[in-house]
């Protein structure tokens, strides 16, 4: 069944990620259901009639941008779980670092610029949006820890022998290859040429030796009277 098969595919892509990946994708999560609490409350200053809204009761253009930045971080994971190759800029953790980071700004800047404030009416914050700001904070933490992981992206098709040639080349010797080489054998002496018929055999000459020194007398001869 579709169900069944989904919740298997979630299941795999959950066990294949790494524990940043994991936060990354808790981060996301939390940052899109904290959409669906109170974020506002506007009071209709006549009538003091309070109505509390979430994050999709004026969904304008920092709530898009904030849902957007959720599910993309979300198909992103996922993908990277089930080994899909593509290439970002930066690579993963610095995308997923970005957008966590303008998403804790677009919540911050709601904090300040609230919307739908008229003449006779006051809208407040609630207790919802400070957990989005602090969900939108972890996903970039989470970002900054899978740029630090430095965990390699899956090659795309055209690039997948030139990464096993290079594996190869940069992986360490195994055991049978660290053994020195066997010593090189000595080249034979090629044979002596063949004498003439008759001719002797020739004699190494002995060495000449210096010829003795007379010892010298111990006392000069007396000259005569």
């Amino acid at each position: 069944m579709p169900i069944r098969t989904s919740l298997a595919r979630l299941t795999s892509a959950w066990r294949a990620m790494a524990g940043e990946q994991r936060l990354a994708a808790l981060s996301a999560a939390g940052l899109f259901l904290t959409m669906f609490l109170p974020w506002y409350s506007v009071t209709n200053g006549r009538t003091a009639k309070t109505n509390v809204l979430s994050a999709f009761g004026d969904f304008s253009f920092v709530e898009v941008a904030v849902l957007l930045v959720a599910v993309s971080v979300g198909f992103l994971l996922f993908a990277r779980a089930e080994k899909r190759a593509f290439h970002l800029p930066g690579g993963d953790g610095t995308i997923v670092m970005i957008a966590g980071g303008w998403a804790a700004f677009l919540i911050f800047y709601r904090l300040i610029d609230k919307p739908g404030e008229t003449a006779g009416v006051v809208v407040g914050v609630r207790w919802g949006i400070f957990l989005a700001l602090l969900a939108a904070g972890l996903l970039a933490y989470a970002g900054y820890r899978i740029r630090a992981a430095h965990r390699p992206e899956p090659p795309l098709p055209g690039e997948a022998g030139e990464d096993r040639r290079a594996t190869r080349a940069t992986e360490p010797l195994v055991r049978h290859e660290r053994r020195d080489p066997p010593p090189a054998r000595r080249a034979p002496r090629p044979p002596a040429p063949p004498r003439p018929p008759g001719e002797a055999p020739t004699a190494a000459l002995p060495g000449r030796r210096p010829p003795p020194r007379a010892p010298a007398p111990d006392d000069p001869p007396e000259a005569p009277f």
